[in-house]
């Protein structure tokens, strides 16, 4: 059986909705954290309007109800003001069940390619870096991102055994951007001094199939 990953970026508040109306579907529930776009308009950003609020919706399905679920959503928020949100479905190459932890990933196999020419780049750095990240994707080309909180899972020993330096507060951004533009946003992001430490961050990208602008 093989799945894949709905990612929805909706404001604040409206990832119930998503939710519900994904299990409604299909789907076998989903996850929710808050973030925070990044605006690109520097008079926005001046007046204090710019960082909005944002429900983050990571939903797994099985492959044979995405089509069923993508549109229940979109069919759900039709009538929403422009720029409501966008929705991406991705890959799983690998993934496994609570209560299965003794079986291998269960891998997507011979499926056909269905790339929109859309990547995900994801970010993950200490509290405080993600703006910097995203003002060095935004100089290579990306257009906006989303900036969601997070913490580290590591062990204080991990940290003495690898050499690391642990900080909890996390920042993870997401960019969604045109596959041409990937290699020229990472590459600048790679040369941000907050990465130069060893253990203080990460980046890793996938393929984003059916973009979708959800809204009128």
């Amino acid at each position: 059986m093989s799945y894949r990953l709905l990612i929805s970026v909706v404001p604040h508040n409206c990832g119930e909705e998503i939710v519900t109306v994904a299990n409604n579907a299909g789907a076998g529930g989903g996850t929710i954290v808050m973030g925070r776009g990044t605006a690109s308009n520097s008079i926005i950003q001046l007046l204090g309007l710019g960082d909005t609020q944002k429900d983050v919706v990571f939903i797994i399905v099985e492959s044979a109800v995405e089509k069923a679920v993508r549109s229940a959503i979109m069919e759900a928020v039709s009538d929403r003001k422009g720029h409501f949100g966008f929705m991406v479905s991705c890959k799983l190459n690998g993934f496994i069940k609570a209560g299965d932890l003794d079986k291998n990933f269960e891998e997507e196999k011979g499926a056909e390619k269905m790339a929109d020419g859309y990547e995900m780049i994801n970010v993950i750095v200490n509290k405080g870096y993600a703006e910097d990240a995203m003002a060095a994707a935004r100089k290579a080309g990306a257009g906006g991102g989303t900036i969601i909180n997070a913490r580290g899972t590591a062990k204080e020993g991990d940290a003495k055994f690898f050499g690391m330096e642990i900080v909890p507060e996390k920042e993870m951004l997401m960019i969604l951007v045109p596959a041409e533009k990937k290699d020229a946003i990472i590459a600048a992001i790679k040369e941000l001094p907050c990465l130069s430490k060893a253990g203080s961050g990460i980046v890793f990208c996938n393929e984003a199939e059916n973009f979708t602008l959800l809204g009128k």
